[in-house]
């Protein structure tokens, strides 16, 4: 049998044909109706990036310097545009002061961490018309990323740092505020948070107790009235793409407990021990709030927020609009987005979905390229997106894959590029 040799130029002529018998609309990507797309190759091209971090390897702003090292070495002129996106999670604050702060915006502050430990924890503040705006991502204090924090006892974890740098914020007058919960190691129902603000949380014999779901395990009283009086005048707003309740098959502890340390064993000890909390401080402030959605967000924090007033909104819809997601993809010819791993979670409006949501609103394909993709997702992530790429070009281990992932996506950015500019081409 001969082998036969075929370049890009010998099957280029042939695809012309081919496109000149198809139907224009069967040769672009259509998730939509509404989505007709023509380029004039003579117009500078423009690429928005928009990616999510890349959990435990790269903040979002680093993708989108990857993701631009790659689209520029295969087209120089392309004028890039970033928009690094966050859903709430790990990585919110770094997206948020990338796009909107400046170099006083992001502050520290040495707090509680999950275990206890002092940890050094990054907030930011935004000035603006109607006051300072403080803008505190969970993770920065009780993140599942913190090696010391994950080192102690799930059963002895709590969020009394977050607590602690509400207070400091009180302190220096700050009433606004915007949290992104997600990729926290607490599992303590917001109880460490609300006992850093005042809460009396104790036993039978009226002995304080530690907020961790080992010390609630022994709560019988909650006294809400030593609640700093200035949280009544704040604006909370609380970012997150979960919607579980507290406690139950679908709340905190079962979901989320695992990815944290809680062993199969303890699930149902853990539940138990903040549904407890939950009844007692509901019935101190005459408000029910453990079965509402949101409420199981970060191991509980999302219904401690809300005893406090604070109302849920999408994390990646409040990011987008901070970060002028819709005026950079006005005018746009594609965009880029991408997070660690996408699946079918990717779906209930994660940043990634909610950038080819918004892009479509405008006509704008969107690609994505993410450390890994499910495959089983795939049929209907095939639908939001023009091609979903995964970044090992071979077999790779995690570890391989984390330390190069900076390379890899400089790569595969490079080759989507490079087919953007072949789709440009005027026929021959």
């Amino acid at each position: 049998m001969r082998r036969v040799q075929v370049g890009f130029g010998q099957l280029q002529p042939a695809a012309n044909r081919i496109a000149g018998k198809v139907p224009a609309r069967m040769l672009r990507y259509t998730p939509s109706r509404r989505l007709r797309h023509s380029w004039n190759p003579a117009k500078l091209f423009r690429i928005v990036l928009a990616p999510d971090s890349f959990k435990g390897s790269l903040a979002a702003p680093d993708v989108c310097a990857a993701l631009a090292r790659g689209v520029l070495r295969a087209s120089p002129d392309t004028e890039v545009v970033t928009r690094p996106m966050a859903d709430g999670g790990e990585g919110t604050l770094d997206a948020v002061l990338t796009a909107v702060g400046d170099a006083d915006s992001r502050r520290r502050l040495n707090v509680s961490g999950a275990g206890g430990s002092a940890i050094d924890a990054a907030y930011g503040i935004l000035a603006s018309a109607a006051g300072a705006t403080a803008v505190l991502e969970a993770a920065q204090v009780v993140g599942i990323t913190d090696a010391k924090g994950m080192g102690a006892p799930v059963g002895m974890r709590t969020t009394r740092g977050i607590g602690e740098v509400i207070r400091t914020l009180l302190d220096q007058g700050v009433r606004r505020f915007m949290v992104g919960l997600g990729g926290s190691s607490t599992n303590d129902g917001g109880a460490g948070m609300l006992s850093a603000l005042g809460w009396s949380l104790c036993d039978a014999r009226g002995k304080a107790i530690a907020p961790g779901p080992d010390g609630l395990a022994t709560l019988d009283r909650v006294d809400a009235s030593g609640i700093d009086p200035r949280l009544a005048s704040c604006v909370i707003t609380i970012m997150s793409d979960v919607n579980n309740p507290l406690s139950g098959e679908r709340g905190a502890t079962a979901i989320f407990g695992p990815q944290k340390g809680v062993t199969p064993a303890q699930v149902p000890a853990f539940d138990d021990a903040i549904a407890r909390f939950a009844e007692r401080a509901e019935a101190a402030v005459g408000r029910r709030i453990a079965g509402a959605p949101g409420a199981g967000a970060a191991g509980g924090l999302g219904f401690a927020f809300q005893l406090l007033g604070g109302r849920f909104q999408s994390g990646a819809e409040v990011v987008a609009d901070l970060i002028g997601l819709d005026a950079a993809l006005a005018g746009a010819d594609w965009a880029i987005t991408g997070e660690g791993r996408s699946d079918a979670q990717t779906l209930l409006r994660k940043a990634p979905f909610v950038v080819a949501e918004r892009a479509r609103a405008r006509a704008v394909p969107v690609t994505l390229v993410s450390g890994a993709v499910d495959p089983d997702a795939l049929p209907e992530l095939g639908k939001h997106f023009a091609g979903c790429f995964g970044l090992p070009n071979g077999p790779l281990s995690l570890d391989e894959c984390i330390a190069d992932v900076a390379t890899l996506l400089a790569d595969r950015a490079e080759q989507i590029a490079r087919m953007l500019n072949a789709a440009r081409l005027p026929p021959r």
